[in-house]
């Protein structure tokens, strides 16, 4: 593809996107993001078998290890809002999908048969879960400009704050990357998203970048224990009871995730 060609692509495919229901949308180039944070970080963590993702490893990968697709030169990330009053956007039933992640699937769906319908380009649908043979989405949001990563350890995104849901997927042309933005609204603020954490996740340095030879760190300081975290997220499923929801015929059981970091954050409300 020419430059003018690349250009006219990039353009209409952010356009097509936001056409399809996504909120933020932006290109990363693939080999920034092979060198990423947490695509050096995660397969050092201690445990990061267990605790990456909730699902068990069926891909032969090493631990936290990213299965990278042979062509891609560009990655697509996409996100849509998860407003504090649509809670229920990021609620499991049983083993349905939240409806917030349906329709980025959707989204994703459509954009991997129009890209290659309009464009000379060959496209990749990542799964969620890095054990699927995902991405990191937070560091590709970041490379695409989306937003920053804060002290919560989630994507900060201007104009909703931690309150997004994201997926990706790989292009096989090196369009141009639209980030990172520079965005970083945590300078100066008092932290409050820690204090919220009902585990504690934030209260201590887990990680330094001596023991890591990183400087960019879980929490951007090394203060966020995923274990901890990961401790709600059991709760969480523990505390499910079986409902009869609208729509629903049959009681099933509904999977509510604790949100605590993002809902006292101010960032974007």
């Amino acid at each position: 593809m020419t430059n003018k060609e690349i250009l006219t692509a990039s353009s209409a495919i952010l356009k097509k996107a936001k056409q399809l229901g996504v909120h933020l949308a932006g290109f990363a180039n693939f080999d920034d993001l092979k060198i990423a944070p947490s695509s050096v970080f995660a397969p050092q963590l201690p445990g990061c078998d267990k605790v990456i993702g909730i699902l068990e490893g069926e891909m032969e990968l090493n631990p936290g290890e990213v299965d990278w697709p042979e062509d891609a030169k560009s990655i697509l990330t996409v996100a849509v809002e998860h407003p504090e009053d649509k809670p229920e956007l990021d609620w499991w039933y049983g083993q349905i999908s939240p409806s917030g992640n349906k329709l980025l699937i959707n989204a994703v769906k459509s954009l991997c048969e129009w890209i290659p319908e309009n464009f000379d380009i060959n496209v990749f649908h990542f799964p969620y879960f890095i054990e699927k043979g995902g991405i990191y989405l937070k560091d590709a949001a970041v490379m695409a400009g989306l937003g920053c990563v804060g002290r919560n350890n989630m994507l900060l995104t201007p104009e909703f704050g931690p309150r997004v849901r994201l997926r990706a997927m790989a292009l096989s042309v090196p369009l141009p990357s639209t980030g990172p933005s520079g965005f970083d609204p945590c300078a100066q603020c008092d932290e409050r998203c820690r204090k919220a954490c009902p585990q504690h996740a934030f209260d201590e340095q887990a990680y330094s970048p001596e023991t890591y030879n990183v400087v960019s760190l879980p929490g951007r300081d090394g203060k966020y224990s995923r274990p901890a975290c990961y401790l709600e997220i059991q709760k969480n499923n523990a505390d499910a009871k079986e409902e009869v929801p609208e729509g629903f015929s049959e009681p099933v059981k509904v999977l509510r995730f604790c949100r605590r970091c993002e809902w006292s954050c101010p960032v974007g409300k």
